[in-house]
């Protein structure tokens, strides 16, 4: 055992060292090419805070037996030689001033002499305490944690505090995360396709697994950690069923074991269909003896290679999916069949509960009605994972009503990193403010201050099991978004499933502080554009509530779509979805008062107003403008924002790596060619209903309706 231990850390310490030496030496030659994340630990460049560091940090006492703990050291000394310049010693004795100290009381007899047990108490198996203390005479700057994967993440938060120049002096930093999980969802398919995914293929090489393992899987969990995600599920919940095969859990197996130290667990998202399909049945009852016991076996297969899998995804019931409703059984009996199976090795059912089959009018209406009915029937091991809107994923929606609305059931929350809707990876988005204008959206479940966060975290209900998961498909484009923002949603995710007050903006700092530079103009002037970049989004496609899908691919605008109509609404009086008492009455499926609330058109916030009613083209907003003027001037200020986007980044020529800077330079164009397009299109259309002029002083569009609807077949093709 001991010898294992030492050649894989040997092994890791030689690659994670090799690896930063190849980033850096492309970096040097090419350019910074965003393969690092935020994850670069350049040189720092304040040569007085750099002599502050090294004298605080002149040696490193860290135990390594064992992959977490071996992971911990090579990425420490990973992250130190690269912002210090130099290698920093791993001393087997406290010799001076200035040792980082990490380990738990468990491991390390030093760390046990100073009695953390109180502060530990509250940390749980995640949480991370790092504190500067005294130790047989030396100062010392202590990570500890009630387990080794707690010190890593204490490693991740400390290493990220000298990449963004923070002052470590009298450190006392306890944290432990808000949401036990913190998933990623990945749309990956067999062919190494991606669902909505837009930045090269899939990063699972299918073909030579499990005989060689792609550095990036490494990468991949570090990138992870580094942000307290604690789960992945690999696979498209549009699911084939050849996943759970002998074949493919041996691929997969090697992924889990290079995950393991990073604390990454393995979760594979199933089709429900899959016992007739791999198992010859004629049926997928859940209630059937024979389907059963073919999941019995199937699940005993996953465990035996797999010991720590995270457990099953499903998507059932929705989109031409299979599901227990094929059997005449309701969603509870076909999750909790699943969940018994998997209960005595430790593992979750997640059971999405985006269901929907045209069985209603108004589409936003169908999770609810499904779900608040099997309140308090699902196994105490299944979890319901709702999308953040009762809709898609679209610009911006209102919460869904779900959250709160389930007292009695697990309930974790599904963001998109990935810009299904937004852009695509064309588009510059941060999407911070958004996962916050939902997580602090009051719920009023049990008065007000129930925010949505307080319920996903198991503040307001005693959830066993609770979270937050986000889509986020990163692909083998070298930068692994193809866009580089991107990487920011990604990273904003990640932080604020750990901690949910965290606040936007500081989250922005931070990203860019760690991916571009700490220079104060560099970080003034890319948060700027972070900062305005999610509302120019919403406001040159889906203004004030307004939803329409859009073209096959997301991308583009369609608002004459059939599909579209039937969410927009537009004719000859107005335009949005009637939601109030007197519509599909979708207002009262939330608590008193935002149900009064958004049922008044004088009352509901004017960024939902189209969302809940159907508005007269001539209503006087709070501007003093028409609903028609209103519209116009909200798809008029979202391209010059983005225009304005353009100029703020042309300043930074110079001022970052030239790579980056053409790259991003060149898709605000397209960005702002495709507002322009979107703009156009939608105010086009929707004046053949108003019958109005564009307001006097705006740029008239260059081409009739008819050129923008032939767009629609003749680009935005999706990859």
């Amino acid at each position: 055992m001991h010898i294992y231990l030492y050649l894989y850390r040997v092994v890791l310490l030689t690659g994670l060292l090799l690896g930063c030496s190849q980033a850096k030496s492309q970096s040097s030659h090419n350019g910074e090419d965003g393969y690092r994340t935020w994850l670069r630990y350049e040189l720092v460049d304040d040569q007085q805070l750099l002599h502050s560091y090294k004298n605080q940090i002149q040696q490193v006492q860290v135990t390594t037996g064992t992959p977490t703990m071996q992971v911990v050291e090579a990425e420490l000394f990973r992250g130190l030689t690269g912002l210090f310049g130099t290698t920093v010693e791993n001393s087997p004795k406290l010799n001076s001033n200035g040792t980082l100290l990490l380990g738990t009381p468990e491991n390390s007899p030093l760390i046990a002499s100073l009695d953390f047990n109180k502060k530990l108490e509250q940390l749980g198996t995640e949480g991370f305490l790092i504190e500067e203390k005294k130790l047989q005479g030396h100062q010392c700057i202590v990570i500890t944690a009630n387990t080794d994967l707690g010190v890593l993440y204490g490693t991740f938060h400390f290493l990220r505090l000298l990449q963004t120049h923070q002052n470590i002096n009298d450190l006392e930093i306890v944290s432990a995360p808000q949401c036990k999980l913190r998933l990623a969802n990945h749309w990956d398919n067999l062919d190494r396709s991606v669902e909505r995914g837009y930045a090269g293929r899939s990063l699972w090489e299918w073909s030579t697994l499990p005989e060689y393992a792609h550095p990036r899987y490494t990468d991949f969990a570090r990138i992870s950690a580094s942000i307290g995600i604690n789960g992945v599920a690999i696979n498209n919940v549009n699911a084939d069923a050849r996943f759970i095969t002998s074949q493919f859990l041996t691929k997969i197996e090697t992924l889990a074991n290079i995950f393991r130290p990073y604390g990454v667990k393995v979760y594979l998202a199933i089709n429900y269909s899959s016992p007739v399909t791999l198992g010859g049945l004629k049926t997928a009852d859940p209630l059937n003896s024979e389907v059963i016991d073919w999941w019995e076996k199937k699940t005993a297969e996953i465990y035996s290679r797999i010991p720590d899998f995270g457990g099953f995804l499903v998507k059932a019931d929705s989109e031409g999916q299979p599901g227990p409703k094929t059997y005449g059984r309701n969603h509870a009996e076909g999750a909790n069949m699943l969940a018994e199976i998997i209960k005595p090795f430790g593992g979750i059912v997640i059971w999405r509960a985006f269901v929907y089959g045209e069985r209603q009018a108004d589409r936003v209406r169908e999770a609810y009605d499904e779900f608040v009915p099997l309140d308090g029937k699902f196994a105490d091991n299944v979890v319901l994972q709702i999308k953040n809107g009762p809709l898609d994923f679209m610009p911006r929606e209102p919460f869904s009503p779900l959250f709160g609305a389930l007292p009695h059931t697990n309930t974790m929350i599904e963001f998109q990193v990935t810009q299904e809707y937004l852009g695509n990876a064309n588009h510059l988005l941060y999407k911070g403010h958004m996962f916050k204008e939902t997580l602090d959206a009051d719920t009023y479940a049990k008065g007000k201050g129930t925010t949505v966060a307080k319920v996903l975290s198991g503040e307001v209900y005693d959830y066993p099991i609770s979270g937050m998961t986000a889509v986020v498909n990163p692909g083998t484009d070298r930068n692994w978004t193809r866009h580089p923002f991107v990487q920011s949603s990604w990273y904003a995710f990640g932080r604020l499933a750990w901690d949910y007050q965290l606040d936007a903006e500081q989250l922005a700092d931070e990203w860019i502080q760690q991916t571009f530079s700490n220079n104060e103009t560099v970080v003034k002037t890319i948060k700027k554009i972070m900062l305005q970049s999610d509302e120019a989004a919403v406001k040159f496609r889906e203004p004030l509530g307004l939803t329409h899908i859009g073209t096959s691919s997301h991308y583009g605008p369609a608002p004459w779509s059939n599909r579209s109509k039937r969410f927009h609404q537009a004719d000859d009086y107005g335009i949005g979805f009637n939601r109030t008492k007197n519509g599909s009455q979708a207002v009262e499926q939330y608590f008193s008062p935002l149900n009064e609330i958004y049922n008044d058109i004088d009352r509901v916030p004017e960024k939902y107003l189209l969302w809940f009613h159907h508005v007269s083209w001539s209503h006087q907003m709070k501007s003093g403008r028409t609903l028609w003027e209103e519209l116009v001037h909200k798809y008029y200020n979202g391209v010059e924002t983005v225009r304005q986007m353009q100029q703020e980044w042309n300043l930074l020529e110079g001022q970052i790596d030239e790579q980056r800077f053409l790259h991003v330079k060149a898709l605000l164009k397209i960005q702002e060619k495709d507002a322009v397009i979107w703009r156009n299109s939608c105010v086009l259309y929707f004046q053949t209903f108003s019958q109005k002029p564009i307001p006097a002083g705006l740029e008239k569009p260059e081409f009739d309706l008819n050129y923008y609807k032939q767009l629609e077949h003749r680009i935005y093709i999706s990859e």
